[in-house]
């Protein structure tokens, strides 16, 4: 019999894609097979690649007067979308937690001029009032904030696995009775330092991303914000909320092995997804659907695949499969948040999205890879895997919610 006071439960999912606003807009643009990668050029001058991003923010301002940075304002409005339909003046809302994941933080406020001289920078205009925002737990504070929300509030930076970690660091706080409900996602704005960083690194595709593709070359970035509403299934019954899944499993961990690259055997990432199976009490073959970390670069899919094999081997079918970055680019620390409400999509609609572009796909004895269309099928549990520079590792198992 299922513990209700021991279940988590999602009750709201707030999404702030390049296609707009709220799962609707997600949902039908991916759907609809539509690519929102553009030339970086159009945006940053000197930039040969593609990227996706969000539109103006406009309708979000500060309550406090305090400047929010781009980051900020992702995650301020995902929040809303995620709220939209609780009443914030009960207890239990404004006793929630709040954990938000960012790598960006408000380095998107930085511009060139800064350059020249640092400190004339800092001292004109709101030099200063951006600074505020640097910091990479600036995002959940602001969200708190703007929501009057007095619970915990956590910021969470664990490179691109950090979105997926504040998703099971919150269920752990709501499995300990710390409390009645929890904010959790994350949120990164596009920035010209992240472009940078990655363009020195050698990892970005000038042409949209093929990831899993035999001759990938790399991957785009992207900008967004998503945050999912959680509590326990008992609190949720009691206050009447619909319930739009289960998370009945997660697991967190790091490869120890290297500062950027993953470790190629994959084996922490099979260790991170076994464990979320097993705290889900599930074996392989119940498993319906991976949304998979992939971005195209040469280092991750690999490592990926690998990890896959050892996770899924002996099911007695190929895993359907598929990375939708190749839709969006790599959004950073809002990825696993992002690509945890598009698995919870998958189980409620029984349609999986296939990856765009993917030709020759990378051979694997237990994956089946969804490509060129849409593929509709019951989907029972599926599986949002994150990976990230520093051996950073995060998997969620999400559940129908009347399983």
């Amino acid at each position: 019999m299922t513990d209700a006071k021991k279940t988590i439960v999602v009750t709201g999912i707030g999404i702030v894609s390049p296609y707009g606003i709220g799962m609707k807009n997600l949902e039908s643009g991916l759907l609809a097979g539509k690519s929102c990668l553009n030339p970086a050029r159009d945006v940053y001058p000197g930039f040969a690649g593609s990227l996706a991003q969000v539109g103006e923010l406009s309708h979000v301002v500060s309550k406090l007067g305090v400047r929010y940075s781009r980051t900020d304002l992702l995650a301020i409005a995902a929040a809303e979308d995620a709220v939209a339909g609780i009443d914030r003046q009960q207890a239990f809302f404004r006793e929630s937690a709040v954990v938000i994941a960012s790598t960006v933080g408000g380095l998107s406020e930085i511009d060139p001029g800064i350059m020249g001289d640092p400190s004339a920078w800092y001292r004109q205009g709101d030099g200063l009032a951006r600074a505020r925002s640097y910091s990479v737990a600036r995002a959940a504070a602001s969200v708190g904030e703007h929501l009057e929300i007095r619970g915990p509030n956590c910021g969470v930076s664990v490179a691109c696995a950090s979105g997926g970690t504040a998703i099971g660091l919150g269920a752990n706080m709501l499995l300990d009775g710390l409390v009645p409900m929890v904010l959790a996602g994350g949120t990164d704005g596009l920035c010209p330092f992240t472009m940078s960083g990655f363009n020195s690194l050698q990892s970005l595709d000038k042409d949209p991303c093929r990831p899993f593709d035999i001759n990938r070359k790399g991957l785009n970035l992207g900008e967004g914000a998503a945050v999912l509403v959680m509590e326990t299934l008992a609190a949720a019954q009691g206050r009447g909320a619909k319930v739009l899944a289960v998370l009945r499993g997660w697991a967190m961990g790091n490869d120890a092995t290297h500062p950027t690259a993953p470790q190629k055997q994959g084996t922490g990432l099979a260790q991170c997804i076994s464990n979320a199976m097993k705290m889900a009490g599930v074996g392989v073959d119940e498993i319906g659907y991976v949304n998979a970390h992939g971005t195209g670069t040469p280092l991750n899919d690999i490592a990926e695949v690998n990890a896959y094999e050892l996770a899924f081997r002996g099911r007695s079918s190929r895993v359907p499969v598929s990375s939708t970055k190749s839709y969006f680019g790599h959004c950073l620390a809002s990825a696993g948040s992002i690509e945890a409400a598009i698995s919870i999509a998958a189980i409620r609609s029984g349609s999986i999205v296939p990856t765009l572009r993917l030709k020759d796909p990378i051979e694997s004895s237990v994956v089946d890879w969804v490509k060129d269309e849409v593929l509709h099928q019951p989907v029972n549990t599926a599986i949002s895997v994150s990976v990230g520079f520093g051996g950073s590792n995060a998997a969620l198992l999400f559940g129908r919610a009347d399983a």
